[in-house]
């Protein structure tokens, strides 16, 4: 069976399943898993490593579209494929950094404390809607159902983007303030 001979409906049920099972355990790990305190001071550098990786996919995400806008398809693939890798990296960054550091809480206060919640909020909810749209949307394009692509990939792009610049947002937030 080729990969434009697949039925989409059951992947991207799979896909739904999928993201709520990774999202179910990002929520596991952030909300109920204790971080030991043996690896306090141990690898430190991972919130950075994370918002670099953030940048990286951000960056990765507009050339992607600015090749797609001037046609050049091969050069978009490939922008996108090292979009999704680095998102891919940065995914499991961060599992390992919250595994390891448990969460950070912002010692902020007033104004400044609802705007890096309000960015935070935003970003957690957006990340969570992403996963399962950048999923059918590579779906798409590597099963060649380019205009189901193309449909979903004007939703999932802003997002996505959206997503990968409030990462590094959040980061400067903690930066300044907590770490």
């Amino acid at each position: 069976m080729q990969l434009a001979e697949i039925r989409p409906r059951p992947v991207v049920g799979v896909i739904v399943v999928i993201s709520g099972l990774a999202v179910s355990f990002l929520l596991w790990l952030l909300y109920v898993h204790h971080a030991s305190a043996d690896y306090s001071g141990r690898w430190m550098f991972l919130p950075a490593l994370n918002a670099i990786l953030n940048g990286l996919c951000a960056i990765a995400l507009c050339v992607g579209l600015y090749f797609i806008k001037h046609h050049n398809r091969e050069a978009h693939r490939a922008s996108m494929l090292l979009a999704f890798a680095f998102s891919s990296v940065f995914l499991v960054s961060y599992i390992v950094n919250h595994a390891l550091h448990g969460d950070t809480i912002f010692p902020g206060h007033g104004t400044v404390r609802k705007l890096y919640l309000s960015v935070l909020a935003s970003h957690i909810i957006l990340s969570i809607v992403a996963l399962p749209m950048v999923l059918t949307t590579f779906f798409f394009s590597l099963t060649g159902r380019f205009a189901m692509h193309r449909r979903i990939a004007r939703l999932t792009f802003p997002i996505w983007l959206y997503v990968s610049v409030t990462g590094v947002v959040v980061f400067v937030f903690l930066r300044a303030y907590a770490y």
